[in-house]
């Protein structure tokens, strides 16, 4: 397994490489401000606990910084294609959409936040225990071509299953997680492939039963479920905010690893802020427990969601060419085994 590594001494290493390019930004109007989109799920605590901890506002100094809250991968992805934000932490499966139909121009990935946080979960009364049982039932998955979305279509189809848009007999609902715990709760999906934390929202609010964990799944028993990502042109013309904040990135990562407690706290006050809800520190304790912080890239796991993304029609049919995906900021860093 190919990882590719960022932290510690490696984003050291990197510094001087933003040094040189920096002078690119030098006469760009717009270089004092940087444009951030992220989930407010659990899988995203790195940029959560990044901003409120003030790791970025104190790396990036004058440098204003604006966040947008986002529902969904495909949904940054657009914002980035549309100049309205400059990096966001996405899922591999829409930023490989995005870069494809970019023609592999538009977007990079600059460093890994996220394994793992993702469950296939069923009715508490379902008689459902396997792939063979899932004929003739509803499933629910946030938007089209969300990781989520990729994955479970994926264990459909090596599975001899078809959704039913496809001439299937699986029906797929694609909507919000919020939307997926409301007509779990009224019984109206036989069950739903979500991330952190409605996975655990549906196991300890509503009875259902967790089928499986996604990284069970995976050969390496994890696969990435946030990556950090840029717009090509402002990691090119601004690699020195890039590099804060890949430090500040880093701090955050480090921070949550090493104080779990506060990091739910900090989720929670967060959480609450955001949404006006208070989730129970069980369902937040156990939802972090579920995900692994890293700023590692799993370069192996990202071309297989890439494949699966193929094999689905979500990347054209022309095929495409991943060569070019990762920004300096990785491609200056040794690959390890």
């Amino acid at each position: 397994m190919k990882i590719l590594p960022l932290a510690g001494a490696a984003v050291a290493a990197i510094v001087a490489i933003f040094v040189i390019l920096s002078v690119v930004s030098a006469n760009d109007p717009n270089k004092n401000e940087v444009r951030v989109a992220f989930f407010a799920n659990i899988s995203h605590a790195v940029p959560i606990v990044g901003m409120e901890n003030g790791y970025y506002s104190d790396q990036l100094g004058e440098t204003k910084i604006k966040t947008k809250i986002v529902d969904s991968g495909p949904e940054a992805i657009e914002a980035l294609f549309a100049n309205s934000i400059d990096i966001a932490y996405v899922g591999p499966a829409p930023f490989v959409n995005g870069y494809v139909k970019s023609g592999g121009e538009g977007i990079k990935i600059i460093s890994g936040a996220a394994n793992n946080g993702a469950s296939f979960v069923v009715q508490k009364d379902s008689t459902i225990s396997g792939p063979s049982d899932l004929a003739g039932k509803k499933i629910a998955a946030p938007f089209v071509g969300n990781t989520q979305d990729v994955s479970l279509r994926n264990y459909l189809a090596e599975n001899g299953l078809k959704p039913a848009e496809k001439g299937g007999n699986v029906i797929i609902y694609n909507i919000a997680n919020a939307e997926i715990n409301t007509i779990f709760a009224k019984g109206e999906i036989d069950a739903a492939w979500v991330p952190e934390p409605t996975a655990t929202m549906l196991v300890e609010n509503l009875g259902g039963k967790r089928l499986f964990q996604e990284e069970e799944l995976w050969p390496a028993k994890r696969f990435p479920s946030v990556v950090l990502i840029g717009r090509a042109d402002y990691i090119e013309k601004h690699p020195e905010v890039i590099q804060k904040w890949l430090v500040a990135h880093q701090q955050a990562i480090d921070w949550i690893n090493q104080n779990p407690q506060q990091t739910e706290s900090t989720y929670i006050k967060f959480y609450k802020s955001h949404t006006g809800k208070t989730l129970k520190e069980n369902i937040v304790h156990n939802s972090f427990s579920n995900i692994v912080y890293t700023s590692e890239v799993d370069v192996d796991a990202i071309k297989i969601f890439a494949e699966r993304a193929y094999s689905l029609g979500y990347l054209g049919r022309d095929g495409y060419n991943l060569d070019d995906i990762y920004a300096d900021t990785i491609e200056e860093i040794p690959w390890q085994s």
